[in-house]
């Protein structure tokens, strides 16, 4: 059964509902540590702890008045708390808090796009093993090369994905950070001991030389993550597209009872969700180029990276997550079809074997410019009279000098393209 795309929890995880959520664990965990210090009374934190409740209609309504996120968050919280929310934010700047709680967003992103990324090596994996030893056409400027296999062309995507899944995880350690350091990081007005309270506490480490925010570099290491694996996602969708040509016709994308293709032509089966793929791939790149734009900022802070921001963290997060799952869909459900791989392959009879003949020529004696020559004309001679390259190397003179005709029989044997397929498959799997 093919599964439908119905995972939420990538939208929850940026949800002004999660978002605040955060941004209030930060301010409790800070006002916990400071009264550990004993600059903050532990009833007024207990206070706050049973009493603080978020309403994001209201934290939105104060917003409209005050123009600024964080005192409209900090406004609502203590509306809940009373007297006792004086003794939240001291010391504190706005950044400490959002950039915190975004540090803790993007952990939870990271790791739940790690988990679908798994998912799909694993589909990606079957999927290059049950067609580790099908034929099909290898192609290089879209045109006929020499034999592979389907598997070995999976096997292909799967180590893509597995080096994106190794950048994922490095961008999950590089974005897992926090700080509590002030307006410009100096903790002028803060017990480094609160920094790494709340930290610890959130599951992020603190940020080593803050400025009044996280250093953008480490924001620019996620959006060009989600960028390389949104691109490995659309080389495979590329790849799909072209076969599931009507001319190609060697795989096709699942499609589902009660589909339509078309509202004009009832026949079209169209690669939908690979088209899609490539171009949301398109967006993600575009957002790595912005966040990069983001590292250099006026001083120790402005708020140019902010508004693109609000935008892309929570867009491009999404989208690589849809992404994840339509792949997941498309290769579990993969129509293949060896018998039009085989199909295609004998469209250039064994022409595709031209490489091999010359090897063998240059193995007897001949030279290798001499051997590119007289291979290249009877291919052309095959190709043209339509006749096999086994029947013009038995015309050629040249050839047969060095040749025999066995030998040119041997050399026109898909199978001796293959011998060292497992090779590369225990290389890859560590089978």
């Amino acid at each position: 059964m093919i599964p439908r795309y119905t995972k939420p929890e990538m939208a929850a995880i940026w949800s002004d509902e999660n978002k605040f959520k955060k941004m209030l664990d930060v301010e409790i965990f800070a006002a916990e540590a400071m009264s550990e210090l004993g600059t903050v009374p532990k009833k007024a934190v207990e206070t706050i702890k049973k009493k603080a409740k978020i309403n994001v209609e209201r934290v939105n309504e104060i917003e409209l008045t005050v123009k600024h996120d964080v005192i409209s968050f900090l406004t609502a919280v203590v509306e809940t708390t009373g007297p006792e929310g004086r003794f939240l934010h001291l010391g504190m700047t706005s950044s400490d808090v959002l950039d915190t709680a975004t540090g803790a967003q993007l952990k939870q992103a990271s790791e739940l796009l790690v988990v679908e990324t798994r998912k799909l090596a694993v589909i990606i994996s079957g999927l290059a093993k049950k067609y580790k030893m099908t034929p099909v056409m290898g192609r290089t400027h879209g045109v006929h090369a020499e034999p592979m296999t389907f598997g070995l062309k999976a096997a292909s995507w799967y180590c893509e994905i597995v080096r994106s899944l190794d950048r994922l995880n490095f961008a999950l350690e590089t974005v897992s950070y926090g700080k509590i350091s002030g307006a410009v990081g100096t903790m002028a007005h803060l017990d480094p001991k609160v920094e790494e309270y709340v930290c610890k506490k959130m599951g992020l480490k603190p940020e080593t030389v803050s400025t009044q925010i996280i250093p953008r570099d480490r924001y620019s290491i996620y959006f060009s993550a989600l960028a390389h694996l949104g691109s490995a996602l659309e080389r495979i969708a590329t790849e799909i597209r072209h076969m599931q040509k009507t001319e190609v016709a060697e795989a096709e994308e699942p499609f589902t009872k009660g589909q339509k293709g078309s509202s004009a032509m009832p026949h079209k089966r169209n690669p939908i969700i690979s088209e899609n793929i490539c171009g949301l791939a398109r967006l993600l790149r575009g957002y790595a180029a912005t966040a990069m734009e983001n590292i250099a900022l006026w001083h120790e802070r402005d708020i140019s990276h902010s508004s693109t921001e609000r935008i892309m963290l929570p867009d491009a997060s999404i989208i690589l997550h849809y992404m994840l799952i339509r792949m997941q869909i498309l290769l579990s459900g993969l129509n293949v079809y060896p018998e039009n791989m085989q199909a295609n392959m004998d469209k250039t009879k064994d022409v595709i074997f031209s490489g091999t003949l010359l090897l063998s020529l240059v193995d007897k004696g001949m030279s290798r410019e001499d051997a590119y020559v007289v291979i290249q004309a009877a291919a052309f001679d095959a190709r043209d009279n339509k006749i096999s390259l086994e029947e013009a190397c038995l015309k050629s003179r040249d050839i047969k000098k060095y040749l025999s005709a066995e030998e040119i029989k041997r050399d026109c044997d898909v199978k001796s393209h293959f011998k060292n397929i497992d090779y590369i498959f225990k290389r890859t799997f560590n089978e």
